[in-house]
Formats: structure tokens, sequence, C-alpha cells
């Protein structure tokens, strides 16, 4: 029985991954790490039994205990903070870490993870988009493996399966493109966080929601395309697929087109990245291709939705550019959800910090934590002008 961690087990792809480990039966859950919700917590520890459970901080570890406690529940090994990060990802017995935390948060159990040789079921798109060249680097030394959970890159690692690499000519990440689509420049003007929030096709957590309205969740699967396979920008494209039934496809050089298909449900995906190289019969009913009426493609509006762009120049950068990125979006994407700043601000203000920016390599985990400080600082006061302007004046 291979045992698991997982890394953000209250959030929708930690608690779809223990539905999954339900379903299959022959995995165990050693280590549990969330992070402020410690209610929902300690139901999956009374559910799972968990070695060693970790959360945010020093007094969620104590309600944790109290909690636990007062059900009669056995105290596993309860730690916090980065440091319970760090032990979840590193836990001895563990074979599987299933990194699903979302934002930067991410990079450290997951970097460690991978220099400690776990197989990683990467769920944590930022930690390749922050330090993609250390963590594959960490990979070669260690022989961990890295299997992606997110829908796009595990269509492309199953449509990869048995093929040559000089016999692919490009990677094609397909979209959905979000809520706001078919809307006008002046109407994006205008959206609201309710509306940002309300993805046609996949129920998600707020910030990804959010991500996928500006499609900076595809730009940033563009940067974890290119470390995950391999394959320099310019051999990776984005096509925009409102079904979201084809998850992503490849392109050989003989002009094939190979192309995965499956239901809108993250499940899927990750069972493929905890049983790879296995496939096993799982708990979703499986896709009616009868039933389905049209497969429909278009370009992705680039002047509509900037972010991706920015992403695609990013990555182009090189070095520590990406994380500012990720650190700008992830400062301007809350500022939204706190109504703070309009949605086509996060655009703004996310090219606002990278263009001060000078890109050093990034080749260490101190030079990459220093360029997302600087650019969360950077980010932040941009938040604040644009809010002073937006308050009412006073008469």
């Amino acid at each position: 029985m291979r045992t698991i961690s997982v890394i953000g087990s209250t959030g929708s792809i930690g608690t779809n991954t223990l539905d999954v480990v339900e379903h299959l039966g022959d995995l165990r859950i050693a280590a549990l790490a969330a992070g402020r919700n410690v209610d929902l917590l300690a139901r999956q520890v009374e559910r799972f039994r968990p070695e060693l459970v970790s959360c945010s901080d020093e007094n969620c570890a104590a309600k944790l205990e109290g909690l636990l406690g007062s059900r009669g529940i056995p105290l596993p090994r309860i730690a916090y903070g980065e440091a319970g990060l760090e032990a979840a990802a590193t836990l001895d017995e563990v074979e599987i870490v299933v990194s699903a935390a979302v934002g930067a948060v991410g990079l450290l159990p997951t970097l460690r993870a991978v220099e400690a040789g776990k197989r990683v079921a990467l769920a944590n798109k930022e930690a390749l988009v922050i330090a993609g060249e250390l963590i594959t680097k960490a990979a070669e030394r260690s022989g961990a493996e890295i299997l992606p959970v997110d829908s796009e890159h595990n269509a492309i690692h199953q449509c990869l399966r048995g093929e040559r690499r000089g016999e692919v000519k490009r990677l094609i990440l397909t979209a959905s493109g979000g809520p706001f689509r078919k809307c006008s420049q002046d109407r994006l003007d205008r959206a609201t966080v309710d509306e940002a929030l309300d993805h046609p096709n996949w129920k998600m957590g707020e910030k990804i929601s959010i991500d996928s309205a500006t499609l900076m969740n595809k730009g940033f699967e563009v940067i974890e395309a290119r470390w995950l396979f391999g394959f320099e920008a310019d051999r990776i494209s984005v096509i925009v697929h409102p079904q979201s039934i084809i998850h992503s496809m490849v392109e050989m050089v003989d002009g094939s087109i190979m192309a995965q298909m499956g239901v809108t449900d993250m499940k899927h995906a990750i069972q493929y990245a905890l049983t790879y190289p296995e496939r096993k019969a799982n708990c979703l009913e499986p896709l009616d291709i009868a039933r389905l009426t049209q497969l429909t493609f278009e370009q992705p509006d680039m002047e509509r939705f900037p972010c991706l762009g920015l992403a695609f120049s990013a990555l182009k950068a090189g070095g520590t550019m990406p994380a500012v990125l990720n650190a700008a979006n992830e400062i301007s994407v809350q500022a939204f959800l706190d109504r703070e700043i309009g949605f086509t601000d996060i655009a703004e203000i996310n090219q606002e910090v990278m263009g001060g920016h000078e890109p050093v390599p990034a080749d260490t985990l101190e030079r990459i934590r220093a360029a997302d400080l600087s650019a969360r600082e950077a980010a932040a006061k941009v938040v604040s002008s644009r809010s002073v302007e937006r308050m009412p004046a006073v008469v």
C-alpha cells in the first residue's frame, strides 16, 4: 500500500484527492497539510488518521488539537507554518506528495519533496512558474517524478506517452475562455467579483477562478508546460475551446494532432497522477461521445486578456521575471477580490510591476524569494494608489 501526503488538503484539489484515495482503496494518507480551515482539517484527520498534520500557524494548531481532543480522536503529530509544510512533504514513509496548495506558499514543500526524491503530483502550478529551473534540476539530481495534476498538462502527459520528443512540433493548451469570453472591453472594465468567479465549466477556488477569468491561469500553464515537458515558448500555444472537453493537444511534425478528451472533473487527472503508469477504473461517469453536439475553437484575444501575453513575455525574459509576475498577480487578484481595484486593473498592475523589474538568474531559493518579496511590495503600492483613486470624493 503506497503512502501519500496531501499539501493543501482542504482546498478543491485536496478534497478531490481524498475522495480519489478513498475510491481506490489501496493508498494510505500519512500526512495532511492545510491552511486555516481547521474544522474541515479535523474532519479529514478523523476520516484518514494521518501520522502528521500541519496547519497555518500556532493558533490553528491549538484549535485543531482541541477539536480532535473533544472528539476523542488520537492526536497525530501536529506542526504548523513552513516547518510543518516541509515536514509533510518530506516524511520518510511518504512515497507520493500531492502539491495542491494555492500560490507561492506551495513552492517550498514542492521543492523539498522533489529534493527528497518523492513522486510529486503537482497541482500547485506556481511552484514551476516561480522556480521551474530550480525544481527541474533538483528532480534530475534526486530522481523524483513530477506528474501534472492540472487537466491541461495531464492531458499532454497522456498524449506524449511513448512518443519521441524529436517528433513533437508543439504543445497546444486548451482554454475555456472563462466567464468573459464574449464580453466587450467596456464590459470587462465593469466586471464584478461575482461575475468573475462564475466559471462556466469548472468549480474551483476563488484565486484560480479569477486567474481563469483573466486568462492568467492559462499563461501560468504555458510557463509550467515549458518546465514539465522541456519545450520553449515558441513551441507552446493556446487555443480557446469553450466546451472544455478536449483538455489539451500535441501536434506532431507530420501534422498529426493527438488530443486527450474527458469529463470536466479533476478526479480523472488526480487519479492518473497517483496510479501512473497504471490506469484504474475511476468513480466518474464516462464521457458520452454520442451526446457531444459541437467542439469549437478560437484564438485567444490578448488585447482583451493581456495577462496571457504577459506570461509569454515573462517566460521569454526568464530568470526571476515569472516569479515577479506571479507575486504581482497574487497581490492584484486579492485586491480585486477585496473590491479595492477593478477587473482590468489586475493586468495593468502586473504589467507595471514587471516593467520595474530587471530579471536575474532564478538559480537559488534566496534570489527567487527576494524577487517575490520585492514584487509584492511594488504591487501593493500600486494597488494602494489605485484604491485611493477609486474612493469617492468627500464633499
